[in-house]
């Protein structure tokens, strides 16, 4: 057998389990879509969902319940995933950092205190109301951020975004609290949005992110092939003709743009963005491009199941999704720490 057939095997073997991951991730999305239709304290026959949707019926309670109610909530955890999914795939090579998560740029701080600002200066207590806030907020916090982390000669490099993220956070956390501890009404509005959660959301707030998610979406896709070389370190990549700086800057406005829209969307949900990379990774490799892809799509997955636990868990109430994905993500954020930790001994 010759070398180039030799070559060429593992090359093809890792292209059909690209392919077979992506397809199988499709697969999934789809079955999980169906279920958040039909599954929740009132239970429907997947039978009405099609004609819910397509043909509906006067009268009929069950389809009623999916088009007002669950409809909006599987749209709107589809689209928060999937940016929170693909933020955290381009956090994660922009950094080099397999700990990294959307809220490092300080997205969730910032989009929170904007939220509190609305809530208790403006009196605004509709969640829909909320969204320009929250996305304005993740924007200019993360924009600080980034302004920070790029002082210096050496630019925005990433030990540097993850101490300017980290003390931003921290910052902005203080005043959240306290705005809070002063002001009860405030509090009592403000919980409710701070946990995450797809419920009472509608499809207004979804038509006034779409085009940022939109944007985000093909910033990343863009970064692919940069983050691999940045992937490679910093030296080697100008090397091979990268402008770092270039790099950085486009993840970064794709991370803004995503996280921004999903928190103003659905709340500061965390560990999404975190766990869906090394889920994806080992079927995948290490090429971005594959890594954003396939993350876009196990995103929204991974967001909408946990919806669907909160609603059956606790049935007739329900648990939001936030807490859910909460309780899934800490144990793989110790795994990983543990993993990262033994790596480096």
């Amino acid at each position: 057998m010759t070398r180039s057939a030799l070559t060429s095997r593992p090359k093809q073997s890792l292209r059909t389990r690209r392919w077979l991951s992506l397809t199988t991730a499709v697969a999934v999305l789809a079955v999980v879509l169906v279920l958040s239709l039909a599954l929740g304290a009132r239970g429907v026959e997947f039978s009405q969902i099609w004609q819910a949707l397509f043909a509906p019926e006067v009268g009929n309670n069950d389809q009623l319940v999916i088009r007002e109610l669950r409809l909006p909530r599987t749209i709107v955890g589809l689209l928060a995933g999937l940016a929170l999914g693909v933020a955290g795939a381009v956090m994660q090579g922009v950094t080099r950092n397999p700990l990294a998560d959307p809220g490092l740029l300080g997205v969730n701080a910032g989009a929170s205190l904007a939220v509190v600002f609305a809530i208790s200066v403006l009196s605004i207590t509709n969640p829909t109301g909320y969204i320009w806030f929250a996305f304005a907020g993740a924007a200019i916090a993360a924009s600080i951020v980034y302004a920070i982390g790029s002082l210096g000669r050496e630019g925005a490099t990433p030990v540097k975004l993850v101490l300017a993220g980290t003390a931003v956070t921290a910052g902005i956390s203080s005043l959240i609290s306290l705005v809070l501890i002063s002001d009860t009404d405030t509090l009592n509005t403000f919980r409710f949005w701070s946990v995450g959660s797809l419920a009472s959301r509608d499809l207004e707030a979804v038509r006034i992110v779409i085009a940022f998610v939109i944007g985000g979406l093909i910033l990343a896709g863009l970064s692919g092939r940069m983050l691999n070389l940045v992937a490679l370190g910093d030296d080697l990549a100008r090397g091979l003709g990268q402008r770092v700086y270039v790099a950085r800057a486009i993840a970064a406005a794709a991370v803004v743009l995503l996280c921004g829209s999903a928190t103003a969307l659905a709340g500061p949900i965390v560990f999404v963005g975190l766990v869906v990379p090394h889920i994806v990774r080992p079927f995948t490799g290490p090429d971005y491009r594959w890594i954003i892809a396939v993350s876009a799509i196990v995103g929204p997955s991974l967001l909408l199941i946990a919806d669907i636990v909160g609603r059956l868990i606790v049935s007739p109430s329900e648990l939001e999704a936030g807490l859910v994905v909460a309780i899934i993500g800490a144990p793989v954020m110790i795994a990983l720490v543990r993993r990262v930790k033994l790596a480096g001994l």
